[in-house]
């Protein structure tokens, strides 16, 4: 054999290593706040560090899909313009201040969601008189690893292309007279080149999810009492990524609350989870191994397909989770096993798994 092989003839499936879930605490969080508040700021003002899983040899991951970073901006200060193909939820956990992305201006408080979508040039303004302090979440890590991860600063602005005005005989030359046509009747079909490279466009909106307004409805389910079989949580829904149900069309994001002592039933699936929790207590335990967070804790919850479940002390806790399911279902390869005593299932693809709750 040569360079270009590798021998696999009868070689069978090796089995997943797993990543060891890990628990950032608030203390260590908050003396990284205070080191990058120290810092002159530089000249793109990008106060940041990212959390790297001890086993990523390959990104800047916690999880290695998932980049969580840790952006700072002191009273007055701004980022400058940026831009990138990957997708990014925003979420505040210290100060306030003002972001713009693609032209639109959001004003954003403690505990507040947002996206940014791809290509979309946006920056960062610290209107308050603390520390403004984000978590950014993004596929940069994937993209990193894919080595398409397209950045640049101060990009020049993008102006519509006019439309091209073509003679009759240009039209006929540029597209295929047969379109797309049904091939068997098995289903299969052949789609012609001119299609394959402008597929339909879907408009990719930057949505603001306030803290405020989501924990007033939020709040409302905890009425389902200690027997509902489920998570009360709500995800932050962006349209856009349709049955895939994200709020980029890589993650989802949802906001949950936990009333005290409700304890989840075991559960896994190949999506990673990662959680910030920012009231409350409790523990998690995933793959038999026991692990405490509280309020400010950032964890890497749920490893790609880890059995794991999650467990509320004596008081509310309220997290924000963080996971790429999205990618996952359009991969076709999430995998979910809400109860081990059922068979996995493919969401996306085949029936989902129901819950208990009263229709309506």
């Amino acid at each position: 054999m040569n360079n270009y092989f590798r021998d696999q003839t009868g070689l069978s499936p090796k089995p997943l290593d797993l990543w060891e879930p890990i628990v950032i605490p608030k203390e260590v969080i908050d003396a990284e706040i205070d080191r990058l508040a120290s810092l002159p700021q530089p000249a793109n003002g990008r106060r940041r560090s990212a959390f790297v899983h001890p086993r990523n040899q390959k990104s800047e991951g916690l999880a290695p899909g998932i980049q969580v970073t840790l952006d700072v901006l002191k009273p007055g200060e701004r980022t400058v313009a940026f831009r990138q193909n990957s997708t990014q939820v925003n979420f505040v956990i210290q100060g306030k201040g003002s972001s713009f992305v693609g032209g639109k201006h959001v004003d954003v408080g403690l505990y507040d969601v947002w996206n940014t979508p791809s290509m979309h040039p946006y920056w960062h303004h610290n209107t308050g008189d603390e520390l403004f302090v984000r978590l950014t979440y993004s596929n940069a890590a994937l993209l990193d690893m894919m080595n398409v991860h397209y950045a640049e600063e101060n990009p020049s602005p993008v102006e519509a292309v006019p439309h091209e005005e073509m003679s009759e005989e240009d039209k006929k030359r540029r597209s295929s007279p047969f379109g797309t046509f049904k091939l068997n009747d098995e289903g299969a079909y052949l789609m012609p080149y001119e299609i394959l490279i402008s597929p339909p466009t879907v408009h990719s909106p930057a949505l603001h999810w306030p803290w405020q307004e989501v924990k007033s409805h939020l709040d409302k389910l905890e009425a389902l009492g200690k027997d509902y079989v489920g998570r009360r949580l709500y995800l932050l829904y962006n349209p856009m990524t349709g049955r895939t149900n994200g709020t980029t069309p890589n993650f989802f994001a949802t906001m949950t609350i936990r009333p005290p002592k409700i304890v989840d039933r075991p559960h896994r699936h190949t999506s990673a989870a990662i959680n910030y929790y920012f009231h409350g207590s409790g523990r998690s335990t995933v793959e038999g191994k026991v692990y405490q967070w509280k309020a400010g804790d950032l964890m890497l919850s749920a490893p790609g397909w880890a059995v794991h479940n999650h467990a509320s002390y004596d008081d509310y806790v309220y997290e924000l989770t963080v996971q790429d399911q999205p990618l996952n279902i359009a991969m076709e390869s999430l995998l979910w096993q809400e109860s081990l005593k059922l068979p996995m299932a493919v969401l996306g693809v085949q029936e989902g798994v129901g819950t208990n709750r009263a229709a309506g």
